[in-house]
């Protein structure tokens, strides 16, 4: 079934809002859930409504709580999200690091607290609206074997970048997990009864299968790229866990949550951000001219796929399955 996207904005707002948010705070997470929705990442959608709403009656997520910012030094600055909505949190980060990177040239914000925040896409993209470029990553709950292992001992660990283009094109984005493929992207090929390439999962014996099932009943996921994922992944799982505070997942003291940094840094201490832009957009349609390869028609800009999925969903409507739509409305009942 297809759903227009204000129709799916109402229902989440009225899920979080009789689950006891704010009303901003609902308006923020609603809006951020369905954004997901509509640029083709299901993943980070309004199928994350339910663990959301497990999440605050285990105490876990404060559905009143708002965040607040502590300057630490120049250029860097902490947010306490005080186990808000992680989306409050990371928008938060967000435009106090717009304000770091223009006073400063450059900045680095944390987060303590801090719950699942969606897509990191949002927020890098978010800071490339305004000629800065932005990066993003995090740690999150143990989920990934490392390379040669067959336990979980990394989170997904996704990674965000995005750069400015032209005024009325996207920005350039980047985000990925450093695992094959996120939790999220599994669990919807599970539900639609999907199987997953060779490669993302082991089952609970340590053997490959391509049954995103295995994967709930004790399996891992595998980072990407072999070696050269699992490194990534290392460091951000230092990194992130360790600078946030949030602690490394495998390990004692971990938190809980997702161990949240983003950098910014301001074209203009560099270059004239116009002529960043026209640099890029130059790049890219040099990217489009490029010869194609046997079995494909066209090549594509990071940013440019996701620009497509939200034309076509705003046009048609946002595609749900009957089980998520009737367990919104199961929740709104609750």
């Amino acid at each position: 079934m297809r759903v227009g996207r204000g129709e799916l904005h109402e229902v989440a707002h009225r899920v979080l809002v009789r689950a006891g948010a704010r009303e901003e705070a609902a308006e923020g997470v609603a809006r951020s859930l369905v954004l997901s929705n509509l640029l083709g990442h299901d993943s980070h959608g309004v199928r994350r409504l339910p663990q959301y709403l497990r999440q605050i009656q285990a105490g876990q997520i404060d559905p009143r709580a708002e965040p607040r910012t502590e300057f630490v030094r120049v250029g860097a600055v902490t947010v306490h999200g005080h186990h808000a909505f992680g989306q409050l949190a990371a928008a938060h980060a967000t435009k106090e690091l717009q304000t770091l990177a223009r006073k400063q040239g450059s900045g680095v914000a944390t987060i303590r607290d801090c719950n699942h925040i969606g897509r990191l896409g949002e927020y890098v993209a978010t800071l490339a609206g305004h000629d800065l470029v932005g990066i993003a990553f995090g740690n999150a709950d143990p989920t990934v074997a490392p390379h040669g292992g067959a336990a979980r001992r990394l989170g997904t660990n996704p990674l965000a970048w995005a750069v400015p283009r032209q005024e009325g094109k996207p920005p350039v984005v980047m985000d990925w997990a450093t695992s094959g493929v996120a939790e999220g992207k599994l669990a919807v090929a599970r539900d639609r009864g999907e199987s997953v390439p060779e490669g993302f999962v082991l089952d609970g014996e340590g053997r490959a299968t391509t049954n995103p099932a295995d994967f709930y009943e004790g399996g891992v996921l595998l980072p990407f790229g072999g070696h050269k994922g699992y490194g990534l992944s290392v460091l951000i799982e230092i990194v992130g866990g360790l600078v946030s505070g949030t602690g490394i997942g495998s390990m004692p003291g971990y938190q809980g949550g997702f161990g949240t940094v983003l950098l910014a840094f301001d074209i203009a201490a560099f270059l004239p951000p116009q002529q960043f832009r026209e640099q890029t957009e130059e790049f890219c349609a040099a990217l489009h001219r490029t010869r194609r390869a046997e079995g494909h028609t066209e090549v594509l800009v990071p940013g440019e796929p996701e620009e497509r999925v939200r034309q076509e969903r705003e046009r048609d409507g946002i595609p749900l399955t009957d089980a998520v739509w009737q367990e919104l409305h199961a929740l709104l009942r609750e």
